[in-house]
């Protein structure tokens, strides 16, 4: 199935971002000891050039994992999809799915930090109150219940103004069921149907029409010069503690294809990282 990367060939290394200590250093630009962000994959080692690296990590801005999460692609990903998109008013109703992962987390916080109410939906009991409890959404709707789409329904009384997906298939059917007039949807991703044998069918484009819903799609890859603009904020809102994040933390290389599915699966909670030693 096409998508907007290439398919991993046998004997390629399995690509992913990376935070990694620059150990010998050919290059005044990034001596040893630097901090870098960069599409490593999943080695102990590898070679950068400035032109390579997607950036230097400044520990004034946080721990250094958090460039992989919330001061990284995951918190640049909420940004630009809820604020430069979607753009949230104050009281409205934002929706967020697959609401404590890595990255619908970021974008809940940010849409309450801009004044909206803020409706999560994640996989069970506990993932729910962490949504809550923790990271402040008004409401958290638990998609695994067999009274889903009631409990969904009774969180959005008001409907919908924004939704920000990252689930897909029979969640984003109900979400769509939800939609108010002239509402704003950010397509970020698309979990439940990644190890599809079969495209799974839109069955919400009845409500696209009907409510006069703008759809977005994209990739955060295809967006590199907005991140100073993301990260300026995330920085700030972080260091004031209007940010919250969680990091599922994996010790060794040889534990990654587990953390992997288990991310893939809903098993984790946070960003899924693994550490290297």
């Amino acid at each position: 199935m096409r998508s907007y990367v290439e398919p991993l060939k046998i004997g390629q290394v399995m690509p992913g971002g990376v935070v990694a200590e620059v150990v010998d250093s050919r290059s005044a630009d990034l001596p040893t000891g630097t901090l870098v962000t960069a599409a490593l994959g999943w080695q102990t080692h590898g070679v950068v050039t400035k032109a390579t690296i997607r950036g230097v990590v400044d520990p004034k801005l946080g721990p250094s994992s958090a460039a992989l999460s919330v001061l990284g692609m995951t918190g640049v990903t909420a940004h630009y999809g809820l604020l430069e998109l979607c753009k949230p008013k104050a009281g409205e109703t934002v929706l967020v799915t697959a609401a404590s992962g890595a990255v619908g987390s970021i974008a809940g916080q940010i849409a309450k930090i801009k004044g909206c109410r803020v409706v999560g939906v994640a996989g069970g009991p506990e993932k729910c109150r962490y949504v809550v409890e923790e990271l402040g959404f008004d409401a958290c709707v638990d998609y695994k219940a067999p009274d889903f789409e009631a409990q969904l329904a009774a969180a959005t009384p008001n409907y919908i103004n924004v939704v920000f997906e990252n689930v897909g298939g029979p969640v984003l059917d109900a979400v769509m069921m939800r939609v108010a007039d002239h509402a704003r949807v950010a397509l970020c991703g698309n979990i439940s149907q990644y190890n599809s044998k079969e495209a799974y069918g839109f069955k919400g484009l009845r409500q696209v029409l009907m409510h006069r819903v703008t759809v977005y799609a994209f990739v955060i890859a295809e967006h590199r010069d907005y991140y100073p603009t993301a990260l300026a904020d995330l920085s700030v809102w972080l260091k004031e503690g209007k940010l919250k994040y969680k990091e599922d933390v994996a010790d060794g290389l040889g534990s990654a294809p587990d953390a992997f599915i288990r991310m893939l699966t809903g098993g984790n909670l946070g960003k899924q990282l693994v550490r290297v030693s």
